[in-house]
């Protein structure tokens, strides 16, 4: 790119409001097209994505999916505007049986993924490591639990050889009755004088807000709920902005959306830069377990019997390994004895 180039790119973000600090990885970025009636969230994780896929060492496939599920729920639970956490599950027959990813309101995400060696394996030499493969057929399950004294809500929706992507947009449609738009990318890039190539992914999502849509982005960001019912539409029809809107976002490809070196404004101003876009504060976000040996030590207290707790016991002591970040906590099942 030439200087003269470079030089009317940053006058044209300048005017779109894009000329504050870029946001960098880690981190979440709503955006508005009042235009074409979209809001959405761009995303793009680095460091606290690298630590959740290698701390298992998990295979590159299942690291990928469970990247996507880290992505997926970024943009989803960052939505909320209250303290609690989002939870994202699947439960399939595939290579991958198990995913489950979980945020804690505002920025923290953990996740963790269980997977049939023998069976991935097997699947790489058939070539049958596309997401959808990979997942099989089941269910993802997507959770908001506001804490104690409140009703959890739950949606749920099929997965049948699927990828995340096709089923986020199954779910919103059934679930919330949103037309929803979603691109996700996971990728390993090896840093100049590094010793290992690190995992980096980046997300976009899109909803369409028919009619007096708009008027409920405001606010942003935290502008929260998904599940708005004065924004949902079962009657849709595709409207020209929203056609815009998703046909400018089908033309990102993987490598824009992981890109170390482009941030989600400029992503965004290279894809809406002719309709008009409106950027707000990043939201951070963070890799951070939210287990505690407390939390242990209540629960092998309450939920178990003092027959129990001894049967778990090797050499003396109760070790419990959180299955998130790999912590080891030991306990002397003796400790839960009733004191005379």
């Amino acid at each position: 790119m030439t200087t003269d180039t470079t030089t009317m790119t940053e006058n044209l973000m300048s005017a779109f409001g894009l000329d504050r600090p870029e946001s960098g990885d880690d981190s979440v970025v709503p955006f508005t097209l009042e235009k074409l009636d979209t809001r959405g969230r761009s995303v793009r994780l680095g460091e606290a994505l690298d630590t959740i896929l290698t701390r298992h060492n998990y295979p590159a496939p299942v690291a990928r999916l469970l990247g996507e599920a880290v992505v997926l729920a970024a943009l989803i639970g960052s939505s909320l505007k209250f303290e609690g956490r989002f939870i994202m599950q699947t439960q399939t027959d595939g290579p991958v049986n198990l995913l489950v990813v979980d945020f804690d309101a505002p920025d923290g995400l953990r996740g963790y993924a269980r997977f049939d060696h023998d069976a991935l394996v097997r699947a790489a030499e058939d070539g049958r490591t596309r997401p959808g493969e990979l997942l099989g057929k089941g269910h993802l399950a997507m959770t908001i639990d506001q804490g104690p004294h409140t009703e959890r809500y739950q949606g749920i929706v099929a997965l049948d050889g699927h990828s995340l992507e096709e089923v986020a947009h199954t779910y919103f449609m059934q679930s919330e009755q949103i037309p929803t738009q979603v691109r996700m990318a996971v990728a390993e890039f090896t840093r100049k004088g590094d010793h290992r190539p690190h995992w980096r992914a980046g997300g976009v999502l899109i909803q369409h807000l028919p009619d007096h849509g708009m008027s409920h982005m405001r606010d942003l960001p935290g502008d929260g709920n998904f599940d708005n019912p004065e924004t949902a539409d079962p009657d849709f029809e595709e409207a020209d902005g929203w056609n815009e809107a998703r046909s400018l976002m089908s033309t990102i490809d993987d490598l824009e959306l992981a890109d170390p070196d482009l941030s989600s404004e400029r992503l965004l101003f290279r894809l809406y830069h002719e309709t008009g876009v409106r950027v707000f504060t990043p939201l951070p976000m963070v890799e951070r377990c939210s287990c505690s040996a407390e939390r242990i030590e209540d629960m092998l207290a309450t939920s178990f019997t003092p027959e129990d707790r001894h049967e778990m016991a090797v050499d003396g002591e109760i070790e419990v390994v959180c299955e998130f970040c790999s912590t080891a906590y030991h306990f002397n099942p003796h400790q839960f004895d009733p004191k005379h």
